[in-house]
C-alpha cells in the first residue's frame, strides 16, 4: 500500500481556510477504508492537546466529508497508550495540528508514540499535517518553536529529503535560507505538498501555491 503525506503549509481549519485541501485528504482516507466508515485520528500535541481545535477538525472532517473522527490525548496524566495505539490500528487518516513543534516531537519521543505514528505511516495509513505537523518530516525544519520567537532551523524526523517552512507567505526570509540548501520546500498558506512513498507526488491548493529550492533554484510547484 502507498504510504502517503501531506504537509499543509498553514491556514484556519476552524474558518474552513483549507477545505479544498481537506476534501482531497478526505477522498484519500475513504480509497483506503473502501466499504467501511473512515476513521481519522486528530493528534493536537503541538497545541498542547488543544480541545477547540479536535472541535473544529470533527466539525470539517465528520460534518463535511463523514469522516469519524477522533483523537489521541498526549499531554495529559496517566495516558492509556495501549488504548492510543488501538486508535491508530483502526485509522485511515492521523491528522497532526499545528503550534509547538519541538514540543510536539519531545512529547511523541517521551511517550513512546513516535514509534507508533512511524508504524502507521509505514502501514500506509494517510498522514497529512498542518504547520508544525507538517515540517517536522523533513530532514531540516524552518520552525519558531526552538526559541519560541523568532523563525530558526532545527532538526526533524528526516523520513522527508531536504527543509520545509510553513507560512512561506509570510516568511520571505526564508529564501536567503532555502538557497543554500540542496532541497528546500517554501509552503504557503492554503496550500499543501504531497508526498507518496518518500518522493514529491503534486501540490494541493485552497487558495496558495509552494515552491521548491533545489540547488539555489526557485521553482513554483
Amino acid at each position: 500500500m502507498d504510504k502517503y503525506l501531506i504537509c499543509i503549509g498553514g491556514g484556519e481549519i476552524r474558518s474552513k481556510e483549507t477545505l479544498e485541501i481537506d476534501e482531497s485528504i478526505a477522498r484519500l482516507a475513504k480509497e483506503r477504508a473502501g466499504e467501511r466508515r473512515a476513521v481519522a485520528v486528530f493528534v493536537g500535541t503541538a497545541s498542547h492537546d488543544s480541545l477547540p481545535y479536535f472541535n473544529s477538525f470533527r466539525k470539517t472532517y465528520t460534518s463535511h466529508f463523514d469522516i469519524k473522527a477522533d483523537l489521541a490525548l498526549l499531554t495529559k496524566k496517566d495516558i492509556p497508550m495501549d488504548k492510543i495505539s488501538g486508535k491508530l490500528q483502526n485509522a485511515d487518516l492521523i491528522y497532526i495540528g499545528g503550534g509547538n513543534t519541538i514540543f510536539m516531537l519531545e512529547t511523541w519521543r517521551k511517550t513512546g508514540f513516535l514509534d507508533m505514528l512511524i508504524d502507521a505511516y509505514n502501514r500506509g495509513v494517510i498522514i497529512a499535517g498542518l504547520s508544525a505537523g507538517a515540517i517536522c518530516w523533513f530532514e531540516k525544519m524552518y520552525t519558531d518553536s526552538v526559541e519560541g520567537s523568532l523563525y530558526e532551523v532545527s532538526d526533524g524526523l528526516g523520513i522527508l529529503k531536504g527543509m520545509m517552512s510553513p507560512h512561506y507567505d509570510n516568511r520571505p526570509e526564508f529564501d536567503n535560507i532555502a538557497i543554500n540548501e540542496p532541497l528546500a520546500y517554501a509552503v504557503e498558506n492554503k496550500s499543501a505538498i504531497v508526498f507518496v512513498n518518500g518522493s514529491f507526488s503534486h501540490t494541493l491548493t485552497a487558495g496558495g501555491n509552494s515552491y521548491k529550492f533545489e540547488n539555489g533554484v526557485k521553482i513554483k510547484l
